[in-house]
């Protein structure tokens, strides 16, 4: 960008101005001229354009400048720009960089003009730099970091809420380092539970507030946590009062280096909601129970879900999609998410249960409700009935006698045995209109309905449409 600094004052001249430029001919100042601006004017004492040279492609509106006034070629904010530069052209002050707009079709043109008078002050050169490029880069350059600013602070604000949310936890948490053991984050919880005044726990040695006998305990942990997603919780002794605590290392990476997300639990501190009689029997009841939270994250599950899904223990289930376990991939809990909110719950969805490699699942019957709220939380109780469908006697169950008991079917069943319920169905309707038609003329039903009696002997039977025993057509 032109600034001040691209003025000739206080610049040290030529040592051999006259030597080098004496003998300049007309050709040769004229093509110093057209380098030294990409608009270059030829004015004379009142200001009039005698001549002009710039590149037409990129200036197509100068074409008529040539006989106009300098001043009437610009926007009106600009004109005083321009009667100050030829003021001070006419006294042979030193000049300055200043920018003019010349309006076009297409938007002002900006250009930045310094005013040199020539032929002993008889005619005044006007050089001219483009500043549209410029300008562009400016632009580019406040809208990053008008983004930049935005992102900052978003980025401020979700800190201070999640800072929030780590102070306030009940929940004792500290964030140590993976190779020293070192605390770098504890809540308030924490210190309360470690006995240590506020904000005194932050640079200390995790191991100092924990019993001997159990440090080895806890090295496992540390390790196992380095290694692995799936690390069980371990009770461990603490210090004070050498009570005993459970637990929990979660690894995580951060600025290239590996820290641990520590909770620990204090044992036979169970709240009021955790031994309510309600949990205790969900827990133990035999149909599988999961609660998830608003994106379908599981958020806990009782033991007959963690043994479904062949887990070792609920631990490894939290913050894991419930669609890796239940439903064809894309559809069956989208279907399910759409009859709770139309409906308020699912009932008796019939879905698979997959479990490790297994892509076709086994069968499952699985109902649904939603805890009111934006951020409400879902209740999924799921049952296999793959035993009761083996154990189902041959046969067809009732079919559906309209296109709207078909629709129920979505979600319920597949796309394959949808077809083919609705296929029965056609075929079902066709037969009993084709009896009406014919007065219940058995015969002449089989012959407008392209069928060999024996055909639709057959399928009367299968539809249970009439005893065939001691009938004459």
């Amino acid at each position: 960008m032109l600034t001040r600094k691209h003025s000739i004052e206080g610049k040290n001249p030529f040592g051999k101005a006259a030597e080098l430029f004496n003998t300049l001919d007309a050709e040769a100042a004229m093509k110093l001229a057209m380098v030294a601006g990409d608009v270059t004017l030829v004015l004379d004492d009142t200001g009039t354009i005698l001549d002009a040279a710039y590149d037409p492609r990129e200036f197509p509106a100068f074409g008529d400048w040539v006989g106009s006034n300098w001043i009437d070629t610009v926007t009106d904010e600009s004109r005083p720009k321009v009667m100050e530069m030829l003021a001070a052209a006419r006294r042979g002050e030193v000049q300055h960089w200043r920018q003019v707009n010349h309006p076009s079709r297409d938007g002002d043109v900006p250009i930045r003009y310094a005013v040199l008078s020539v032929n002993r002050g008889e005619h005044r050169i006007a050089f001219g730099r483009d500043l549209r490029e410029a300008g562009k880069l400016q632009q580019r350059l406040l809208q990053v970091q008008q983004s930049l600013e935005r992102d900052y602070l978003k980025m401020r604000q979700l800190e201070a809420r999640y800072r929030m949310l780590f102070e306030r936890s009940s929940e004792p948490v500290l964030i140590i380092e993976g190779g020293t053991l070192r605390i770098r984050e504890a809540n308030a919880a924490a210190h309360a539970l470690l006995g240590v005044r506020p904000v005194g726990l932050p640079g200390k040695k995790l191991l100092n507030f924990i019993d001997k006998n159990s440090h080895e305990v806890v090295l496992s942990l540390v390790g196992a946590a380095q290694v692995s997603d799936t690390v069980s919780p371990a009770p461990i002794c603490i210090t004070k009062g050498a009570r005993e605590v459970m637990a929990a290392f979660t690894g995580f990476t951060q600025d290239r280096g590996q820290f641990l997300l520590v909770r620990l639990t204090p044992i036979g501190e169970r709240s009021g909601a955790e031994g309510s009689p309600v949990l205790d029997l969900i827990d133990q009841m035999p149909d599988a129970f999961v609660v998830a939270d608003s994106n379908l994250a599981i958020v806990t599950a009782n033991a007959a879900f963690v043994e479904m899904v062949q887990a070792a223990s609920v631990d490894q289930l939290r913050g894991r999609h419930l669609s890796t376990w239940i439903g064809r991939p894309g559809i069956d809990l989208e279907l399910i998410e759409g009859q709770i909110d139309q409906h308020g719950a699912a009932r008796n969805v019939a879905t698979v249960l997959r479990v490790g490699q297994d892509v076709e699942g086994e069968p499952v019957e699985l109902s649904a409700v939603r805890t009111a709220g934006e951020d409400g939380y879902y209740g999924f109780v799921i049952r296999p009935i793959g035993r009761r469908l083996r154990d189902l006697p041959p046969g067809r169950q009732d079919l559906p006698r309209s296109v709207e008991q078909l629709t129920e079917l979505v979600g319920r069943m597949s796309l394959k045995d949808i077809v083919r319920e609705s296929t029965d169905l056609i075929e079902r309707l066709c037969i009993e209109a084709a009896l009406s038609y014919t007065a219940d003329n058995r015969a002449s039903a089989a012959e407008i309905l392209g069928l060999s009696r024996q055909s639709l002997y057959s399928k009367l039977h299968r539809y249970g449409l009439g005893n065939l025993a001691g009938e004459n057509d």
